[in-house]
């Protein structure tokens, strides 16, 4: 006969018990949940919005219950252009958009995407922002613009179009007088090239260019354009431009929000918006190219920007910076930023990049062999 347990054995067993139910309960977490508001500087529509929705569902998936973005389209609060102020001052909690659309601000603002970049691509750009001194720079800017917001820059754009015509540009003297629309540093640039510029936020190009306010328009990509009903107004779209072949997105944060949370909440934005980075310029490959077809198909003609315009382009951005850098001298100090780095690993990056072109050529081109 085995000898009964004691009190204090009996006792030890039942703990054991009551623990190891416990571990084997799932971890519910109990904490509440914060909710974040932010709105896009998009129409619901274009696939710059859904960015900025694949970004929130990024955070809410890795943070659980315990942080939640809602985003809104452009207008659900504030219009397009006001959105770093509502930001700054907590009437949103952050937000999505580009930095050019704050060139009003402070000039400088607008090179983070606007010009040629000292012939980087947009991700060499962001390389610049992450690494190079711009992060630094662009929080001085806003620090002295008494802006309390924190920004994450990401997700590098494909080089934009020169834009929607109604009649295709063949010469320099083509731009005169054309009423175009355009944001950011390429406002001067265009002006100075003789168009007459109108910087309307994305959701009103296409009405405009339906009445004849503008002539031409520029916005960003073969996607977004097509669902914003460029191809119902312009039959012509003319490719590649040195005006804005370098730009981002940008995150904003409400600073005293963001501080707010716990530290392990803010890694997972930090990662988040890598991730989102990422993700996203994969999307725009699928994405761009698939309604490029689509364009194609529906008559849209694309032409090739002519060289001429092109290094129109760069000599009026020239003159631009040049004038520029006297007025604002952040203006000066970015510019220098940007330069010493685009130097160094422009040359990398052009000695070691073979021509793409090439390869696609010998498989797809006219002299490709048929199998």
């Amino acid at each position: 006969m085995t000898e009964s347990k004691s009190p204090r054995r009996r006792s030890l067993l039942k703990g054991a018990a009551v623990a190891a139910g416990a571990m084997s309960a799932p971890m519910v977490s109990m904490a509440q949940t914060t909710s974040l508001r932010f709105q896009s500087t998009w129409p619901a529509k274009d696939i710059f919005h859904e960015y900025a929705q694949d970004f929130a569902k990024k955070v809410n998936d890795m943070a659980g219950n315990r942080l939640k973005i809602e985003v809104l389209p452009a207008g659900s609060v504030v219009p397009a252009f006001q959105l770093l102020d509502a930001v700054a001052k907590g009437t949103l909690d952050g937000g999505h958009g580009v930095v050019a659309y704050w060139y009003g601000k402070n000039s400088a603002l607008a090179l983070w995407g606007s010009g040629p970049g000292y012939g980087m691509d947009a991700n060499m750009v962001l390389a610049w922002h992450n690494y190079g001194g711009g992060k630094a720079l662009i929080e001085e800017i806003y620090k002295s613009l008494n802006l309390d917001v924190v920004s994450y820059l990401y997700g590098p754009m494909p080089t934009q179009p020169l834009g929607w015509f109604k009649k295709p540009v063949a010469r320099v003297e083509d731009m005169k007088g054309l009423k175009f629309r355009t944001v950011g540093l390429a406002v001067d640039v265009f002006t100075d090239m003789g168009t007459a510029v109108n910087p309307l936020p994305g959701g009103e190009i296409v009405p405009a260019l339906d009445r004849g306010l503008i002539d031409a328009a520029e916005f960003n990509n073969a996607s977004s354009d097509r669902v914003l009903g460029f191809p119902d107004v312009a039959k012509n779209c003319m490719l590649q431009s040195f005006h804005q072949s370098g730009e981002q997105f940008e995150i904003l944060f409400n600073k005293g929000k963001l501080a707010a949370l716990p530290a392990e909440l803010k890694s997972i934005i930090d990662y988040a918006v890598q991730a989102s980075s990422a993700d996203m310029s994969w999307k725009a490959i699928q994405r761009n190219s698939q309604d490029y077809i689509e364009l194609k198909k529906a008559g849209i003609k694309f032409y090739k920007t002519p060289d001429a315009i092109l290094r129109a382009q760069l000599a009026s951005w020239d003159k631009t910076i040049a004038k520029k850098a006297t007025e604002n001298p952040m203006f000066k100090k970015v510019l220098d930023s940007q330069k010493a780095f685009a130097e160094r690993a422009g040359q990398w990056h052009n000695d070691y990049t073979v021509d793409f072109k090439m390869a696609y050529n010998h498989y797809f081109g006219s002299q490709a062999k048929k199998s």
